[in-house]
């Protein structure tokens, strides 16, 4: 339990900006030779969700976007419990939800694709930009799927 730890070592447990900050000591910031995000554009890559009825059609799913580099990882979270109103009744069902990371770019044509082989009538496809995160990783996104970015078509 933190509250038990001696002063000094609660200190320790802060993180270093506040540590900084009430030394008077402007925070550590990595510089751009560390390896820091610097050369990567802020909301250049996505990560989307789709909800799908079971884990053998979203692993459908998955692999024929990863297949079609669409996305470059798809994670597969099973179990949710997704509650919702559909025509006029609230609905509660058991899904699996995928989380796709992928090019923004390539976010719309992700979207049709997923609408053409999604059995749902309304399927959810959202995409949210990612604004920060492991450099090598997102970099790795980017190069996973760079072929589909640079041609004007993805075929079905």
């Amino acid at each position: 339990m933190p509250a038990l730890l001696p002063l000094a070592s609660r200190l320790q447990l802060l993180p270093r900006s506040l540590m900084s900050m009430a030394s008077g000591s402007p925070p550590f910031r990595p510089s751009p030779a560390s390896g820091s995000d610097s050369d990567y554009v802020p909301g250049s890559v996505s990560a989307a969700f789709v909800t799908c009825p079971n884990e053998k059609v979203a692993k459908e799913i998955a692999r024929a976007v990863v297949e079609k580099r669409l996305a470059a990882c798809v994670n597969l979270i099973p179990q949710i419990t997704s509650i919702y109103e559909w025509k006029g009744k609230i609905e509660e069902d058991s899904e699996v939800l995928m989380m796709i990371k992928t090019q923004s770019s390539l976010v719309p044509s992700l979207t049709d694709f997923v609408r053409s082989v999604h059995p749902y009538e309304v399927a959810e496809v959202i995409a949210l930009p990612v604004e920060q995160g492991n450099s090598p990783y997102l970099h790795w996104v980017r190069q996973v799927t760079e072929s589909v970015s640079d041609s004007s078509t993805v075929l079905t």
